[in-house]
């Protein structure tokens, strides 16, 4: 698959509501995931690991909304903008989020996934 391709199909995912097809589907199986923040879950390496940090982050909000723009595409990159809006379980706190992912393609699979907010 091209990274136009890719990114359709992972977007698509995502605008649907199922970010998780969308990793499973679409991640290599050394994808790295940085996150824009400090500690142990700022870079994760491998699928099972950039999963298992999908799943703490859903074990830890509630999600009441999110909204996928794009892809916006370029070269073997693609970008999406995702709105938003959790609860922290820990604290009850209710946040909107505006967040930028910038994903690395590389032979039909997400190589890097890199978050900016």
């Amino acid at each position: 698959m091209t990274t136009a391709e890719v990114a359709k199909a992972f977007a698509e995912l995502c605008k649907s509501g199922d970010h998780e097809a969308a990793g499973a589907r679409f991640w290599a199986e050394d994808v790295v995931s940085r996150e824009a923040m400090e500690g142990p879950m700022a870079e994760v390496r491998g699928k099972a690991a950039v999963k298992a940090k999908g799943d703490w982050w859903y074990d830890n909000h509630e999600v009441h909304s999110v909204e996928t723009e794009g892809p916006f595409i370029h070269g073997d990159q693609f970008a999406l903008r995702f709105a938003m809006d959790v609860t922290a379980k820990q604290t009850g706190q209710r946040i909107q989020m505006a967040e930028i992912g910038l994903y690395t393609v590389a032979n039909g699979k997400v190589v890097e996934e890199r978050f900016f907010y």
